[in-house]
């Protein structure tokens, strides 16, 4: 039985809560809601998560302006 690394479940909310909101997802909104999510997930833990998210997932996520997460898939003209 193999258990989730605590950055593989904070990736799995992100994935989750931006899939849930297609207009995007403001960096503080976002570090809420996962803290809410999970009150044992360390905040400079979930932190770093959402910092290098465009870094880790180029091709998944981007940031239309400055402080919002948005997924790929919901950029105009990209299907």
């Amino acid at each position: 039985m193999s258990k989730k690394t605590v950055t593989r479940q904070i990736y799995e909310k992100v994935f989750e809560l931006l899939e849930e909101s297609p207009e995007g997802v403001r960096w503080t909104d976002l570090l809420k809601r996962i803290g809410e999510s999970n009150p044992e997930f360390h905040p400079k833990t979930v932190n770093g998560c959402v910092w290098r998210l465009v870094e880790k997932y180029p091709d998944r996520v981007y940031k239309p302006s400055r402080g919002v997460f948005r997924l790929k898939k919901y950029k105009e003209g990209v299907n």
